[in-house]
């Protein structure tokens, strides 16, 4: 019990417990009015949301560096980290369309690529046994959508006053590492996939 509630599994579950406080905030009939920041105005939910989302995104990149670099690596690790980075995710793009701040077509293609993937991963673990290590491609992905989802909820603060939309702008490049690394992690697993099609 002491190994399984190492500080990587202790960072995943605080982030798993955020979720639901992630959703009762932006979808609870509160209104706690609207703050200004650098010129920027930002629904009081929206703020809390993209703080609750940052912090819990910190924790993502904290509990894999700390459980590799201590060897800490455990299987409720290697199943809850993933799955709470993409309920996450996905919770707050769904949110994003919802409140018209995020195209629908843009995020159906992101939520279908990463349960296409994440099949992937299984299917590659049960015929190798080894884990498919996230490539440069994917990492772009995954930071570009983290800073997006953070600066679409927070009105492109700090660049709106100069009509520059950054939060729109990562989405894109979000999508286009998406399809990239998608395609990328089929094409190198592809093997796996031989006997589908005979010889």
């Amino acid at each position: 019990m002491e190994y399984f509630m190492n500080l990587p599994n202790k960072l995943t579950v605080i982030r798993i417990i955020l979720i639901p406080v992630f959703i009762l905030v932006l979808a609870l009939p509160l209104d706690w009015g609207s703050v200004t920041v650098a010129g920027t105005t930002i629904p009081v939910t929206e703020l809390v949301a993209a703080i609750i989302f940052a912090v819990a995104s910190l924790t993502d990149f904290a509990d894999g560096q700390i459980a590799r670099r201590n060897h800490l690596v455990t299987n409720f690790g290697k199943f809850a980290d993933p799955l709470a980075d993409k309920m996450l995710v996905m919770t707050a793009f769904i949110f994003l369309v919802a409140l018209d701040k995020a195209p629908a077509w843009v995020v159906t293609i992101i939520v279908c690529r990463e349960l296409a993937v994440t099949g992937l991963r299984l299917i590659v673990v049960e015929n190798n046994g080894e884990v498919m290590a996230a490539a440069m491609p994917g990492k772009i992905k995954t930071t570009s959508q983290m800073f997006s989802i953070i600066f679409l909820f927070l009105n492109n603060v700090f660049f709106a006053n100069i009509h520059f939309p950054i939060g729109e702008i990562l989405l894109y490049i979000c999508l286009f590492f998406t399809i990239y690394s998608g395609i990328e992690y089929f094409y190198n697993a592809r093997a796996v996939f031989a006997d589908s099609f005979g010889n």
